[in-house]
């Protein structure tokens, strides 16, 4: 057998972790990876990769990697220093590589410092009630589908509507573009996977063009009739970073419109999908979390944490280093294993258990510098759309588990047939209770069956 590292003293087998990451990204793996994290898990929390670089595993040292000062992002530089530099010259890649996930100090920390605190509890109040009428209004479109047709897709009817109308009535973009958005998005992710293949990369070039043009359009008009609007305030802003080359100006406005904008859509739309998915395939559970509305975040929280929208994340070593007990070369690639780390019995116990009460700990929007900027907003989606489908759905239930695109790092869940034995022209379910007393431990279903 071939060997690809060293572990506390022990090989790892390179077929066996190659079977792993292919098993991940199998349909059964993307229905159900848990069993494929622990594998990898009980490898090692650090776990040399096939093609270099190494997969983390365990939860403290994913921690240690997210929050650690000596650990950056796969910037330009570091991707022009590597022996294959071509790679890398893709251009749906270098695209992304331009965008604020994928940039170090000094350049992420002036494009950050240009946003401010993006989400901040004004702007969440100030978006809170769009966002709750545009939850009704498409929970109304999904009850009437299940009338008319017995059931409806929740992904293309919900879940991946109310992210795109919040995020594009925020920066006001027209909805006749919406559909186009999603479109070039979904395709565009293909070129974020860890090794995309050549037909993959060919879709996201297309949907690279695609993109450029838009948002290359959007800030032309915003810059012919600016307004008031999030856009024209990043114009004004960067033209007085360079004042003598609107160029290069609109390049930085491009690359923060393009990245917020679809990096706000599949992560959101993914969450809302898994926690709809988790919560009504027991009635009694989702019985119980109407009874209880006030559980609503921690539901979120544990959708968060149970099955993560990113799977995969990567950092570089800025200095060779040594990482659980592995020692790691300066440049060298690790990849954050989001789920694997999430479902550590050594942070979570009984991490395989969906639970609502657990107020668990998960790592799904990041550390340190790269903190997710629309974390606070993904929140507000989820609790806001699950209390209207609470509010509207007494029966909700998936009539199929979901079905889900072949990634290892980008989740997508592609569709989530539902359905409900409500009567959408009858009288609406009973009201969720109102300020009910909070349940001793032990009271939610899932805690009756696997806490008894």
């Amino acid at each position: 057998m071939t060997a690809v590292g060293d572990i506390s003293g022990t090989t790892t087998d390179r077929r066996a972790v190659i079977s792993l990451l292919r098993r991940l990204r199998s349909p059964e793996g993307q229905s159900n990876p848990l069993p494929v994290w622990d594998r990898l898990r009980a490898l090692g929390d650090v776990v040399p990769a096939p093609w270099g670089g190494y997969l983390v595993t365990g939860h403290d040292a994913c921690n240690q990697v997210l929050r650690g000062r000596n650990w950056l992002v796969p910037d330009l530089a570091w991707q022009e220093r590597q022996p294959h530099p071509e790679r890398w010259q893709d251009s749906a890649v270098q695209a992304m590589s331009r965008a604020l996930f994928r940039l170090n100090a000094p350049s992420h920390t002036s494009q950050r410092r240009s946003l401010g605190n993006l989400f901040d509890r004004h702007t969440l109040d100030s978006l809170a009630p769009r966002i709750a009428d545009h939850a009704r209004r498409i929970v109304d479109e999904l009850a009437e589908r299940i009338r008319d047709g017995g059931e409806a897709d929740f992904v293309t009817v919900v879940g991946d509507q109310l992210p795109v109308l919040t995020v594009g009535e925020w920066l006001d973009i027209p909805a006749r573009h919406h559909a186009h958005i999603l479109d070039f998005t979904h395709r565009q992710v293909h070129s974020q996977e860890l090794l995309p293949t050549k037909s993959e990369l060919a879709v996201s070039q297309q949907a690279t063009a695609e993109m450029r043009t838009f948002f290359t359009e959007l800030i032309a008009e915003r810059r012919a009739h600016p307004g008031d609007d999030v856009v024209s305030g990043w114009i004004r802003h960067w033209d007085e970073q360079f004042p003598d080359d609107p160029a290069a100006a609109d390049r930085t406005v491009y690359d923060l419109v393009m990245f917020i904008t679809i990096a706000s859509l599949e992560t959101s739309a993914t969450l809302m999908a898994t926690a709809v998915w988790l919560l009504t395939r027991d009635r009694d559970q989702w019985e119980w979390l109407r009874q209880h509305p006030e559980h609503v975040e921690d539901a979120v929280e544990e959708a968060l944490r149970y099955d993560p929208p990113v799977h995969i994340n990567t950092r570089i070593a800025a200095d060779d280093t040594v990482l659980a007990g592995t020692p790691i070369a300066r440049d060298q690639m690790v990849h954050v294993m989001y789920g694997a780390a999430a479902h550590d019995p050594r942070r979570n116990e009984h991490p395989e258990r969906f639970d609502v009460l657990r107020g668990g700990a998960h790592m799904t929007f990041g550390g340190g510098i790269h903190y997710c900027l629309g974390a606070a907003l993904a929140r507000l989606e989820g609790r806001t759309l699950l209390t209207e489908l609470m509010k509207r759905f007494q029966t909700l239930r998936p009539v199929s588990a979901p079905a889900y695109a072949p990634r290892m790092v980008f989740r997508r869940v592609t569709s989530l047939k539902v359905t409900s034995d409500d009567d959408p022209a009858g009288p609406a379910p009973p009201p969720l209770a109102e300020n009910p007393a909070s349940p001793p431990a032990g009271q939610c279903p899932v805690h009756r069956a696997q806490h008894p």
